[in-house]
This record gives structure tokens, C-alpha cells and sequence, in this order.
């Protein structure tokens, strides 16, 4: 079965750092492009970031680059998002997804959610100041 499980959420203060994970099963996280979101209540969900498979080119979204960074563990199928820096603002639930078809750009090129077809529960950030 084909799954994607956050973890590394909780709450910290304004300035501080979180480390989520996305921690794939049931396929090899290295042969996929994956992406992270986010969603604040009452607002549209937004892309964060997103890393491809072979190249591991990133991608961030406007709001978070210079902050966030994403990376691979290829050996423990596992892909992080590192926060720093985090911002009130950045409060959010941090899902991440993938799928067979799913491409990520180099920026500037807007990280789409275009074949997306495995998205994780996702992992609660409360950032207060």
C-alpha cells in the first residue's frame, strides 16, 4: 500500500525551528518528485516546497525560500522540510504528496499540485509570538 506519513510537527515560538518528515511506504521515495503544502485555517491550501528524483532541483514557494529547506534521506525513504526561522504566519497543517506523473519545477516556476496522487494526513505547525 502505497503511503505517506508526517511526522515533526508541535508548536514552537516565533524565530524558532521544526524539522517535519515525510516518511514513505509501499514504494521507493527516490523514483518520486515530492512536494509539501500547507493549509491555515480558513485559507486555500498553498505549495511549499518540492524536490525531483533524480536531480533533487528544489523549488520554494515566494514565502518560504531563504527558510525552509527540503531534502532527501534516500536511505531511510524519508524526505524533510527544516523550518527556520518560523513566522506566526507559518501556522499551518504540512501535508506532503506525491505521485507517478508529478513534476517539480526549478524555480521560479510556481510548484503546481498537477498529479498528485498520494497525499499524507499531515502534521500540525503552531507558530505563536
Amino acid at each position: 500500500q502505497v503511503q505517506l506519513v508526517e511526522s515533526g510537527g508541535g508548536s514552537v515560538q516565533a524565530g524558532g525551528s521544526l524539522r517535519l518528515s515525510c516518511a514513505a511506504s509501499g514504494f521507493t521515495s527516490d523514483y518520486y518528485n515530492i512536494a509539501w503544502f500547507r493549509q491555515a485555517p480558513g485559507k486555500e491550501r498553498e505549495a511549499v516546497a518540492c524536490i525531483s528524483s533524480l536531480d533533487k532541483r528544489t523549488n520554494y514557494a515566494d514565502s518560504v525560500n531563504g527558510r525552509f529547506r527540503i531534502s532527501r534521506d534516500n536511505g531511510n525513504n524519508t524526505v524533510h522540510l527544516l523550518m527556520n526561522s518560523l513566522k506566526v504566519e507559518d501556522t499551518a497543517v504540512y501535508t506532503c504528496a506525491t505521485g507517478s506523473a508529478y513534476y517539480c519545477p526549478g524555480e521560479p516556476s510556481p510548484i503546481g499540485d498537477r498529479y498528485l496522487e498520494t497525499w499524507g494526513r499531515g502534521t500540525l505547525v503552531t507558530v505563536s509570538s
